[in-house]
């Protein structure tokens, strides 16, 4: 097996508890959980060869087989969705080229996404990780500064040097920007994008190491590999036209199912 996806999902969320099995309406008003629309968007991906999901609570393993989804259960001192994915790994005992972490809120991340990801991180042998960045417009600097204004912790930015690899991701929208873009404009933020592929080496270092400082005070899983000196390459993807947000607080859920309206998606 060369490319697998795992979908880390947990009920006993901080923010948000239950969020895998929240539904959310698509255009025609059908309504689907959190991780079914996840699944959805893994199985469109090319080029895979197996999608699991991989969780530590019953009522989302009954959900997912219920909807023909295989799962992994891993245990319950898993701290984030890498630390999921490594034991996820380990517990099918296979050995893939690469490993992607799709996380179980973002159902709006589309397929080229993904294999843009893979793509990069198997033309990049001296980097560990890759994950997706996506330019963000005037308009979506401001939905990020409004999320930040309000308290509450929405999408991720990133920043990174000539080479394309991570310098720092934050919950903060990074780096400042002096004025206003226009709506349509882009600007030099960069939204993280909630996916990974990892060398399964680098994934299964990162299980063993301690939880990083930077780690702990943003709560971003994806800086311990930069506290431990690993290579995180991002890579540019192109919305070619759709919207795309993550599922963070409860508030998001109509956010989201606009853009489905909007869009078209069911």
């Amino acid at each position: 097996m060369r490319k697998l996806i795992v979908i880390p999902a947990r009920h006993a969320s901080t923010r948000y508890p239950g969020k895998p099995l929240v539904h959310l309406r698509g255009a025609s008003g059908a309504a689907q959980t959190l991780i079914r629309r996840s699944w959805d968007a893994a199985m469109a991906v090319n080029g895979v060869d197996r999608v699991v999901v991989a969780t530590d609570d019953e009522r989302i393993r009954d959900h997912a087989e219920g909807f023909g989804a295989e799962v992994v259960m891993t245990s319950t001192t898993c701290r984030n969705g890498t630390e999921r994915c490594a034991e996820a790994v380990a517990a099918l005992r296979v050995t893939p080229e690469i490993v992607v972490n799709l996380q179980g809120d973002a159902p709006l991340t589309p397929p080229w996404f993904v294999e843009e990801l893979i793509s990069a991180l198997a033309a990049a042998p001296a980097v560990d990780v890759a994950t997706p960045v996506l330019n963000c417009t005037g308009a979506m600097r401001a939905d990020l500064l409004a999320d930040r204004a309000a308290g509450r912790v929405g999408g991720t930015t990133a920043v990174f040097g000539a080479g394309r690899e991570a310098l720092y991701f934050s919950k903060e929208v990074i780096p400042f920007v002096p004025g206003n873009p226009a709506p349509d404009a882009p600007s030099p933020v960069f939204h993280h994008v909630g996916a990974y592929a990892y060398r399964p080496a680098a994934l299964e270092a990162y299980a063993g190491w301690p939880e990083g400082r930077l780690e702990l005070l943003e709560g971003l899983e994806q800086l311990r590999f930069l506290e431990h000196g690993r290579r995180v390459l991002c890579v540019e993807v192109e919305s070619r036209g759709r919207q795309f947000w993550e599922l963070n607080n409860p508030e998001d859920v109509p956010r989201l199912e606009a853009m489905m309206a909007a869009m078209g998606l069911d």
